[in-house]
């Protein structure tokens, strides 16, 4: 049986600011809650005294989604909130207290816990607790100890530009750091906890090192250290329906698959076409990996064959290519949707421009917040690049034929995803149908209207 994949915009929103992280709660009670934050440098005045250091500032956005009908934008934003510059969101997988709770890394050095709550006017987040990593350093990610839903011994471990790694545990009123150390030569782009055993941590830095930590054992030395890797890692998710699988993603362009066991040599290779700034592994489909490819859009692989041992690049079912900017925030939604929608004409690809000024161009660079996020917008002789300029021509990532399907006797299947993308400030809802090659044609079916974006 063939199968037919395809995706379809629901809605656009724009960020104002540049946007970089995407969050969907995992609780199913607040599941339709998303959380989005934003990255803005903000330039110095030139003068004749020597300019300060530039000030990066950021917004929280809070949204809800209810599909209320075909011609009702289904995202309604809820709560915006002025912060430092945000470099990384994630839900605790568990309540706190009985209530969600998001953690914020961001560009102060801080990590920030907001809890969401019921108010007169709708649910709000509410900021509860904040820990200092340290001085001169901008907090670049986080992880939970949560991933499989498990609530003793909340921690969370975050890296940051220095190269260190940091441990909290959340206690009832309190967050406090209970082990730090440096871990890169560079700054530590992404740290992760396995969610199979809490008690191991990997990060990724612009040494272009992986490398693992045994908390039971002090930091004094990783575990491993792989350079398998060509140039900076910073993606790396624990799947959290098998153990022992961990999928990284770096500058290189390429998603690696691992078996924990065996950091050697990677269960399988993919080549995307772009950076792998995120990789989300599904919610309940232990196979699908969602990877958000900076330069080269979004994509998701199909990983059964890999994780089963079967060497060869992980199969690309679907890609999201109507962002105008870098693809860096990326989730997947714990939603269930109803059945796939009846079928309509593609969504036509976006139309590329060229710059006006003659000689611009976009440096697209293969470094993160501290680096490219500041100073990418910029032509030789230092003038700002008008906002509707696009990257680079992008690289097509080949779908093999023909696709895998999701088992033989696998009904459809249909997937709500958000994610945003930096220079266009813009976040995208969009959704992924799977479904039967022969369900997506049924004789005297009318053809309705495809749903609109706003």
């Amino acid at each position: 049986m063939g199968w037919q994949s395809r995706t379809r915009s629901l809605q656009v929103f724009d960020t104002e600011l540049s946007a970089d992280s995407v969050e969907w709660c995992p609780l199913s009670q607040w599941s339709h809650i998303l959380a989005c934050g934003t990255y803005q440098l903000q330039k110095e005045e030139k003068t004749g005294v020597e300019s300060t250091t530039p000030s990066r500032t950021g917004r929280l956005y809070l949204f809800e989604f209810h599909s209320q009908g075909t011609f009702t934008p289904p995202l309604t934003e809820i709560q915006r909130i002025d912060t430092p510059a945000i470099l990384d969101l994630k839900w605790c997988h568990v309540p706190v207290s009985e209530r969600p709770v998001l953690g914020m890394a961001t560009a102060n050095g801080e990590i920030q816990l907001h809890r969401l709550i019921d108010a007169q006017q709708g649910s709000c987040l509410e900021h509860v607790l904040s820990t200092e990593l340290g001085p001169d350093r901008l907090a670049l990610s986080l992880d939970w100890s949560t991933g499989r839903g498990e609530s003793s011994d909340t921690r969370l471990v975050s890296s940051d530009s220095t190269g260190s790694l940091s441990v909290l545990s959340l206690g009832e009123a309190s967050l406090d750091t209970i082990s730090q150390w440096k871990a890169h030569d560079f700054e530590a782009w992404i740290s992760a906890f396995s969610y199979w055993d809490t008690q191991l941590v990997y990060s990724g830095g612009d040494d272009c090192k992986l490398k693992g930590w045994d908390l039971r054992l002090g930091p004094s030395s990783p575990t491993f250290t792989c350079k398998r890797h060509s140039m900076g890692v910073c993606s790396i998710h624990s799947n959290p329906h098998r153990e022992h699988i961990l999928a990284t993603g770096s500058y290189d362009e390429n998603v690696l698959l691992w078996d924990e066991r065996n950091m050697r040599q990677p269960l399988s290779e993919t080549a995307v076409g772009g950076g792998v700034w995120r990789l989300k592994w599904h919610p309940t489909q232990e196979h699908l990996l969602l990877a958000a490819c900076m330069h080269n859009d979004f994509h998701i692989l199909h990983c059964q064959q890999a994780m089963d041992g079967n060497e060869g690049p992980c199969p690309v079912l679907a890609s999201y290519i109507l962002h105008n900017s870098l693809a860096y925030g990326a989730d997947w939604s714990w939603l269930t949707l109803s059945s796939p929608p009846p079928s309509s004409p593609q969504e036509p690809a976006p139309v590329s421009m060229e710059l006006i000024e003659p000689g611009g161009h976009l440096r697209i660079q293969y470094e993160s917040p501290t680096a490219s996020f500041d100073t990418s917008l910029e032509d030789d002789c230092g003038r700002y690049i008008p906002d509707y300029a696009l990257p680079p021509e992008k690289t097509s990532v080949p779908a093999p034929a023909p696709l895998p399907g999701l088992g033989e006797n696998s009904a459809s299947m249909s997937c709500l995803l958000a994610t945003c993308s930096f220079y266009d400030h813009m976040l995208h809802v969009w959704r992924w149908d799977w479904t039967p090659e022969e369900a997506e044609s049924v004789p005297g079916r009318e053809e309705t209207e495809p749903v609109p974006s706003s």
